[in-house]
């Protein structure tokens, strides 16, 4: 038991830090070197007892001291912020920007925007040091809206966007007008917005459009976040977010060993980062397809499981996740998009990989091999896919049309309260064999290996290479993934 557990935090301690195309993945920064270059930062640097340059985190002239030198000597960016504001980390900020561009590279979901191959983002909450846009338009050409609501952090914004000339032109800050009333509050009636107070005017199409979420999961009152902030006809290949993390400036200073700094705007919010980031995702249901993609950070593991259950509640058709590591302080990427799916992911002429896999780790004793089995099954059987289970050898050969395909693309990850709901389908479905394959169908197997307590590797394997839907076994795949984690994986 002590083995495995060894095994476990090892292979934690063995994750990437940074993501790989950021400037420190493999290059920490020297501080030796940087204070040897710049004199201003040498008095922040010291020596601990292994003769190793570092840096005091609890000294917030040290930040951000050591923020400027970096941007300017890997970015050639100039840079500073008063005192008091909100001080980022580079490598942190630089994981975000990057796992932006995996999103917009990829083949998921289309580029619709009218603007050619140039990028156009939205930064919420830019801040007074601004740094997305700053280091999205340095770092790849991207153009930038940075939206805020304070005077010194619009007055700060607008001076870093303005000392760094060669890419000015690319950076828009955009001041957020207060209104007494933005969207829906909890205990509106009827979750209809109040026209007698607001500022913010809304098309018939966008009201008519709208889908609100349960009331007791909408507590933000705060500035408008992007309705009345984004204006009628602008498109964006994305929005990104440092969202409030906390409800009061006591929780935010609990952590002794960090001084970013950090205005109560910036900080904190009624409801903290569960609220704030909902109000997104409602802003998201009426502006739709405004954005390609909308992202927000995410401060909590708890709050990403609960955050994309709203989403798929309210019918997005992509949901993505991931880990920002940095130091000792993790957070998280959430990514959402309403657009459909790539016609390319269900294409015969794109390269198809045979098999895929995937880990399932920190699963409770109580599940094993055939569980996940047939859960699986309960997945495809309830968009009608005709399901053949194995138990003996742990395998399902599963076959899947166009219109099944379709169903599970669009669907979120199945409840798992409602899993045993669609036994009428699986009854239906298992009567025929996945062997049967049509060359208009997609058949594949998915296995379950126990590796060693707590942790199983699925593997699919495509039956059928050359049909017309083999295209769509990795995404697929991919939602089965995204299905299994949900329902297994509680580890915190």
């Amino acid at each position: 038991m002590s083995m495995n557990k060894n095994k476990k935090r090892k292979r934690k301690e063995e994750r990437p830090a940074t993501h790989l195309r950021n400037k420190y993945s493999e290059n920490t920064p020297d501080f030796a070197h940087l204070a040897s270059l710049y004199p201003s930062f040498e008095p922040f640097v010291f020596f601990s007892r292994d003769d190793r340059p570092r840096v005091d985190w609890t000294d917030f002239n040290a930040t951000r001291e050591l923020t400027r030198v970096l941007l300017l000597h890997d970015h050639r960016l100039n840079w500073w912020i008063p005192d008091g504001q909100l001080c980022p980390t580079v490598p942190n900020r630089s994981n975000y920007i990057h796992w932006i561009e995996d999103l917009l590279s990829s083949d998921i979901i289309v580029k619709t925007t009218s603007n050619g191959d140039k990028v156009r983002g939205f930064d919420i909450g830019t801040g007074a040091n601004c740094i997305y846009p700053l280091l999205g338009a340095s770092l790849l050409g991207w153009s930038f809206v940075g939206s805020d609501v304070s005077d010194v952090a619009l007055e700060w914004a607008e001076k870093n966007v303005r000392d760094n000339p060669h890419i000015a032109e690319l950076i828009e800050i955009r001041k957020v007008e207060s209104v007494k009333e933005t969207l829906p509050l909890e205990g509106s009636p009827n979750g209809m917005l109040d026209g007698t107070e607001r500022k913010i005017e809304l098309t018939e199409n966008m009201e008519s459009e709208a889908v609100t979420l349960p009331s007791s999961s909408s507590t933000y009152h705060g500035p408008p976040i992007l309705l009345g902030v984004v204006k009628d006809g602008e498109e964006f290949d994305f929005c990104m977010c440092n969202p409030p993390f906390f409800e009061t400036m006591e929780e935010a200073g609990l952590n002794p060993k960090t001084a970013c700094g950090g205005t109560p705007t910036e900080m904190v919010c009624p409801g903290g980062e569960k609220a704030f980031i909902t109000r997104i995702i409602e802003d998201s249901v009426t502006l739709k397809h405004t954005f390609r993609w909308y992202t927000s950070m995410v401060g909590r593991k708890l709050n990403v499981k609960i955050l994309t259950s709203k989403l798929w509640e309210v019918g997005v058709t992509m949901v993505k996740t991931t880990e920002f590591v940095q130091g000792q302080t993790s957070r998280w990427g959430l990514a959402w998009s309403f657009l459909p799916p790539a016609k390319q992911l269900v294409s015969s002429h794109m390269a198809v990989k045979n098999n895929l896999s995937f880990m399932l780790e920190g699963l409770d004793r109580k599940f094993g091999a055939i569980h996940v089995l047939e859960s699986t099954k309960s997945f495809f059987s309830c968009s009608g896919a005709s399901c053949n289970l194995n138990t003996s050898s742990f395998t399902l050969d599963i076959t899947v049309t166009k219109d099944h395909s379709d169903a599970i693309l669009k669907g979120g990850p199945q409840d798992y309260d409602r899993v045993f709901s669609c036994e009428d389908k699986q009854q239906a479905s298992t009567s025929s064999s996945c062997l049967n394959l049509h060359s208009n169908n997609l058949g594949f197997r998915v296995s379950v290996f126990q590796q060693n307590p707590g942790t199983l590797l699925v593997k699919g394997s495509l039956q059928q290479r050359d049909c017309q839907l083999s295209g769509a076994f990795s995404p697929i795949f991919q939602r089965l993934e995204e299905d299994l984690k949900q329902k297994f994986c509680r580890r915190k």
